[in-house]
């Protein structure tokens, strides 16, 4: 077996499962989840009409690189998204979903004969992050170090607590704006202190963009600014050491076609090319098919959007006055406090506040919520998930709606 196997620790949703085992949600109320952050909203038709249509493909071997049509398909709508132009044939390659993609990069960029004198390379991660960034960097022989969020700062990651000796480990920097949990997104001045270490350390820097497509404001700068876009501004055209990637699944609502791509340096997408045809990650033909359809379109999208927007509309004032939360920048997920004043009962518990909270609204109310320590890990003393619990927003707005009027009833009733 594969020691580093044993570096990995359980997923936030199998902690959570063990959190409730036993706890029967109230019978009196129909279960409402806001725990997995999967889309729910319908797949649009269109899509599912292009899948059925392109089923002729099956018998067929995909090419590792993707069919020309899609790369296309991706650059064009890069080009509309950013007004980037790229080169379809060496800086784009379709993956199956974001979250492989995000795992295979870093066993491409690591080299883990690198800075043995000080305990090997490093992978920083922002904190709190999803799960995946983690495992890729232990299983590819790295070390992690993780820059807390700051909720004075909108929750931005602070990289800046990162110690100059740590950077100069780093081969590989995660980001995710915008965030999970957080929603957070970066402005142009973090990109470039980010660019600016990277071109003295050589380190890759994965920008993490699949939520990047929900977002509530409206105006020319309401979309989040994206890694890519962010270079360019910088007069990066090279795009060097940074590769973007991004998925179909929660701006085309179809988490279960597991298709995204990446983006960016060329001298990278060629080393990840090379890694992919041996890794067996190529797309099936009717997927990229279907692909094409969903990354050519954009009215679904903005239905997509505006149903999102309804529901943190209708949802964020109702929790606003009982817990502290906020319209994120951007994203799907409520970051939420809970009020410190149930400390005395998690304490008795013998749970953390966020984990009490998560248990006892489940069983009172029968919503499910995920508890925000699982979600980071402690770092400079503290872990910055805790006392928070992450709602994700995918239920039907009608549904988040009386989620919300649970949560609010259930902290009311137990002040």
């Amino acid at each position: 077996m594969n020691p580093l196997l044993s570096s990995l620790q359980p997923y936030p949703f199998e902690r959570l499962r063990g959190l409730t085992k036993g706890v029967q949600g109230n019978p009196a109320l129909s279960p409402i989840s806001l725990g997995i952050g999967e889309p729910k909203h319908p797949t649009p038709d269109f899509i599912k009409q292009a899948l059925t249509d392109s089923l002729d493909g099956l018998a067929s071997y995909p090419a590792t690189a993707g069919e020309p049509a899609l790369r296309e398909a991706c650059a064009a709508w890069v080009q509309r998204r950013y007004g980037l132009s790229l080169d379809a044939a060496t800086q784009i390659l379709p993956v199956n979903g974001s979250r492989e993609a995000l795992f295979a990069l870093a066993q491409v960029v690591i080299d883990p004969t690198m800075h043995r004198e000080a305990g090997g390379p490093t992978v920083v991660s922002p904190n709190p992050f999803y799960q995946i960034y983690e495992g890729a960097a232990l299983l590819s022989g790295a070390r992690v170090v993780y820059a807390n969020s700051d909720p004075a700062r909108n929750f931005a990651a602070d990289w800046g607590a990162i110690p100059e000796s740590t950077w100069a480990t780093t081969q590989l920097l995660f980001v995710c704006s915008p965030g999970n949990p957080t929603g957070a997104v970066m402005p142009l001045d973090e990109w470039r202190k980010l660019f600016e270490l990277s071109d003295r350390h050589g380190f890759v820097i994965a920008s993490d963009e699949c939520y990047s497509e929900i977002y509530f404001r409206e105006g020319a700068d309401a979309a989040p600014l994206g890694g890519l876009q962010a270079a360019a501004q910088l007069g990066r055209s090279d795009f060097r050491n940074l590769i973007m990637l991004t998925s179909l699944s929660k701006r085309s609502n179809v988490p279960g076609m597991r298709s995204g791509f990446v983006a960016g340096d060329a001298a990278l997408i060629k080393a990840f090319l090379l890694y992919r045809t041996y890794h067996g990650s190529a797309m099936g033909p009717a997927i990229q098919r279907a692909s094409v359809a969903a990354w050519n379109d954009e009215a679904h999208v903005v239905e997509n959007r505006a149903l999102y927007r309804e529901k943190f509309e209708r949802v964020t004032p109702v929790l606003a006055d009982v817990m502290d939360v906020a319209l994120p920048d951007a994203g799907f997920y409520l970051w939420a406090a809970v009020p410190e004043r149930f400390a005395p009962q998690a304490a008795a518990a013998g749970l953390s506040l966020d984990e009490w909270f998560t248990r006892e609204l489940l069983a009172q109310y029968n919503v499910a919520v995920l508890p925000g320590s699982y979600l980071a890990r402690e770092a400079q003393g503290v872990n910055p998930g805790s006392g928070r619990v992450r709602m994700a927003l995918v239920a039907g707005v009608d549904e988040c709606v009386e989620a919300a009027q649970r949560i609010r009833s259930f902290i009311q009733a137990a002040a």
